[in-house]
This record gives structure tokens, sequence and C-alpha cells, in this order.
């Protein structure tokens, strides 16, 4: 009965182990592992893509406001105002705190509200 048992132990083990595969099957493989690598890619492109003309979009959307110029508005975009609602709605030392926007350009933007 342990015979059996060890033997029994002993082919699942080595086939397990070895398992042999046909050179078509790694064909496949390779090439479904190609196939999702490309799209993977694909993907990721245009994400990127997309954020880069809404973030411009937003930026352009921030120099509408009086006395903003573009280095202010990206300034302002990458400190988190991402829209001109926010910028208006913000309080004055969160404005302050952002570099390049200056005590003149909070008046301005006060003057909006």
């Amino acid at each position: 009965m342990i015979s059996k048992f060890l033997s029994k132990l002993k082919s699942i083990l080595f086939k397990s182990a070895v398992t042999p595969e046909t050179p078509l099957k790694k064909e496949k493989k390779a090439a479904k592992s190609a196939k999702t690598k490309t799209k993977t890619k694909t993907k990721t492109k245009t994400k990127t893509k997309t954020k880069e003309i809404n973030s411009k979009k937003n930026i352009e959307a921030l120099t509408t406001l009086p006395g903003v110029g573009a280095k202010s508005a990206k300034a302002l975009y990458e400190a988190g105002f991402k829209t001109t609602k926010s910028v208006i709605a913000a309080d004055e030392k969160d404005l302050l705190s952002v570099s390049g926007v200056g005590i003149n350009l909070v008046k301005k933007l006060k003057e909006l509200k």
C-alpha cells in the first residue's frame, strides 16, 4: 500500500516538474504576449494624449481670468486649481501660496466675486 502511494507520488512529482511543450505552443504563447503588449502601449499613449489635451485646455481657460498669464495659469493648474470657478472661490491664503501669484493678482481675482 505504501509502495503504491510512493509510486503515485513520484509520478505526480516528476510529471509536473517537467512539462514538455511543443514548439507550436511556444509560438502561440509568444504571439499572445506580443499582442497584449501592443494593446497596452496603445491604450497608455491615448490616455496620456487625452490628459495633455485636457490640461492644455484647462490652462488656456485659466488665462481668461483678468491678470492671469500663461505662467501663472500653469502654476495655478499645477497647484490644483483646475477651473476658473475654483480659482475665484479659493481663499486668498491658498492663492498666495502658489508661486507666481502675487497680492495684486489675488486682488483682481477677488473683485470677480
